[in-house]
């Protein structure tokens, strides 16, 4: 015979708090998920950094085909890969007029590598004054693991991300 308040033989309360046991396998189970989460977090993050500095590489050798048709001059943008930079030669930085514009791709917020740059023979790409580049050519990013390609059309000078 059960008594009030009895449910086989265990004594029903009305718990508010969690248990020392149910802490803990809740606390096992947020690492377990979280040791699967960090390392594609940090992949997915490395591939943004990375589409972004393709994309910022395009985005400055299509500006300098623009400016060179603008201006009806010759205008180059010289890659270095020892330092992961490019300088866009005979233009200024936008937010500050006395620098060259140049980009150190190592640097906050991209953080890649500038693997290589080829334009015929050097790791310069030169635009003439009606926007056609000397020779076309490839610049190769990378991070981590991933790498991108920005492509510049021989005849047309136009970047791309491939």
């Amino acid at each position: 015979m059960l008594r009030r308040g009895f449910t086989d033989g265990i004594a029903m309360s009305n718990r508010k708090s969690f248990t020392l046991l149910e802490l803990a396998v809740v606390l096992v189970i947020v690492t377990i998920l979280a040791s699967m989460a960090v390392p594609r977090y940090a992949a997915a993050a490395s591939r943004y950094r990375l589409d972004s500095a393709a994309r910022r590489v395009a985005a400055d050798l299509n500006l300098a085909r623009r400016q060179a048709r603008i201006r009806s001059t010759t205008l180059s943008a010289s890659f270095d890969a020892n330092t992961d930079r490019y300088v866009l030669v005979g233009m200024q930085d936008p937010d500050r007029p006395s620098v060259a514009y140049q980009v150190i791709l190592s640097d906050p917020p991209y953080e890649v590598d500038l693997v290589s740059a080829t334009f015929g023979a050097s790791g310069v790409a030169v635009f003439n004054g009606f926007g056609r580049p000397k020779a076309g050519g490839s610049i190769v990013l990378s991070a981590g693991v991933d790498t991108r390609t920005i492509q510049v059309d021989a005849d047309t000078g136009k970047a791309s991300i491939q």
